[in-house]
């Protein structure tokens, strides 16, 4: 079982990018998954999940509007779409599931117990 987390760099304020995490030994339907990230001297914090049931998404409000988090499930990846990127959003993103849930309704979810947990990638967003 793994999560491959990939699409980081450097971009300008007011950019874009895009994460892919890539999951293998599982089917990544069948689980709500997630996306947190850490910046230096700050602690994690929840960004956007999806849940595997009604589609539903959730979005924390320092991203909302902003980042999108879909899922290609022919491809066993979910996205996370990032636009008008900020200095503030500069951090080491994680792409995360716990086998336990399906549904992701709010940022509950986030203090969940993941189960597994892809290699972070850095995003920078600066001038």
């Amino acid at each position: 079982v793994q999560l491959q987390a990939s699409g980081g760099g450097l971009v300008q304020p007011g950019g874009s990018l895009r994460l892919s995490c890539a999951a293998s030994g599982f089917t990544l339907d069948y689980y709500a998954i997630g996306w947190f990230r850490q910046a230096p001297g700050k602690e994690r914090e929840g960004v956007s999940c999806s849940s595997s049931t009604d589609g539903s998404t959730y979005y924390a409000d320092s991203v909302k509007g902003r980042f999108t988090i879909s899922r290609d499930n022919a491809k066993n990846t979910v996205y996370l779409q990032m636009n008008s990127l900020k200095p503030e959003d500069t951090a080491v993103y994680y792409c995360a599931t716990d086998f336990h849930s399906q549904g992701c309704y709010g940022s509950r979810w986030f203090d969940r117990e993941m189960d597994y947990w892809g290699k972070g990638t850095q995003v920078t967003v600066s001038s």
